[in-house]
């Protein structure tokens, strides 16, 4: 017999999805320990549970998942079985999609092209500014979105850092499309236009490794020209040439009700998921991280995080290695829920100019 450990690293489903499918009743254990709620399964049920995890990954719907479950233990296997026919049946109905997506994305292009083209040609001014940043803040802004920087080779404006100076502010925004962090300076020295440049992760680095004291930092931006001078020390590269996004339009989110974070206890539980989404419970008080297939807090199999909690309130996805992230940001923080499908906004209190959002995911395995 496999444990649920064991069947989970040998398939590629993973415990919380064979718990999942179990409740489901798609790959129910040969046996579950009467005393400890503990499962096993039989060694005939590694290649099913294999065979879920490939349907799975193309994609197909859970009903249909079953069917094929139940044709291939009945060696439905000929060509004209409910097997084949399902799955050419899957096929034909993701070329349609894609071919759906194609052209969705054609129509948006061609609006693009066509937005591009009305616009007017004028020359864009310079991007010219020097300002002077306190260190301590300064170092404190990068830390604080450094964690959300993209890695996507297809999207390399997301691999750096935006610098928008406006007023008295620099804002430092970055995003991977998962999460945003956002964090401010205050400055002085530049009372000009709204300036923006997006840094790539190398030079921001750089800078951050100069900000080792309390002195001042002089920033100066001089069309792709970045350079940041403090001590005597220098670190300057060119910015990234892609505009970012509109990082005031994707926060710009209602008003959800907040929650006060037990940080430490959180942390503790986050450490103990091993899967890429883990459940919160929210209620007015608290936050507890759950296994996302658990019924409640009293998880028979050992992996539950909530210690005896009533799981009664509000449920969201999150990836438990984001979460994390967000977190280290601070010991008192706050957790703003607008909803299941908006992202949560993760601040610490009294601050308002430096936080954190974290797209939700699906609770489905």
């Amino acid at each position: 017999m496999h444990s649920i450990g064991e069947m989970g690293r040998d398939s590629g489903l993973g415990v919380s999805a064979l718990r999942f499918y179990d409740r489901a009743g798609v790959l129910v254990p040969a046996r579950v320990d009467p005393v400890t709620g503990y499962r096993w399964y039989a060694p005939e049920q590694l290649d099913e549970a294999r065979l879920l995890a490939r349907l799975r990954q193309a994609g197909m719907p859970l009903a249909d998942v079953r069917l094929v479950l139940a044709g291939w233990a009945g060696a439905d296997s000929g060509d004209s079985g409910l097997v084949p026919r399902l799955l050419d049946g899957h096929l034909r109905r993701l070329e349609r999609e894609l071919a759906d997506a194609r052209g969705a994305l054609s129509t948006v292009r061609a609006l693009l092209e066509h937005k591009e083209s009305s616009m007017t040609t004028t020359t864009a001014p310079t991007r010219t500014a020097r300002l002077t940043v306190p260190a301590a803040e300064f170092a404190a802004a990068l830390d604080a979105v450094r964690f959300a920087v993209g890695n996507d080779p297809e999207l390399p404006v997301l691999g750096g850092i935006l610098f928008d100076v406006e007023g008295a502010d620099l804002h430092l925004v970055a995003t991977d499309r998962f999460r945003m962090a956002v964090a401010c300076a205050s400055t002085g020295g530049h009372a000009g236009e709204r300036v923006q440049v997006t840094v790539p992760t190398p030079l921001a680095d750089a800078m951050r490794a100069l900000l080792t004291d309390g002195s001042e930092a002089v920033l100066t931006v001089d069309g792709d020209a970045v350079e940041l001078q403090t001590q005597g020390r220098r670190a300057a590269g060119q910015a990234l040439g892609e505009e970012f996004p509109d990082y005031r339009r994707l926060t710009r989110l209602p008003e959800g009700r907040r929650i006060t974070l037990d940080v430490p206890a959180l942390r503790r539980a986050l450490a103990g998921q091993d899967g890429e989404r883990c459940a919160l419970v929210l209620t007015d008080t608290v936050v507890v991280a759950v296994d996302p297939a658990v019924d409640s807090a009293d998880d028979r199999d050992g992996t539950g995080a909530a210690g005896g909690f009533d799981a009664a309130g509000d449920r969201v996805g999150v990836n438990p290695a984001f979460l994390l992230d967000a977190l280290a940001a601070g010991e008192e923080m706050q957790l703003e829920y607008v909803g299941p499908r908006a992202p949560l906004v993760l601040l610490r209190p009294g601050t308002e100019d430096t936080f954190s959002l974290l797209m939700p995911c699906t609770l489905d395995a």
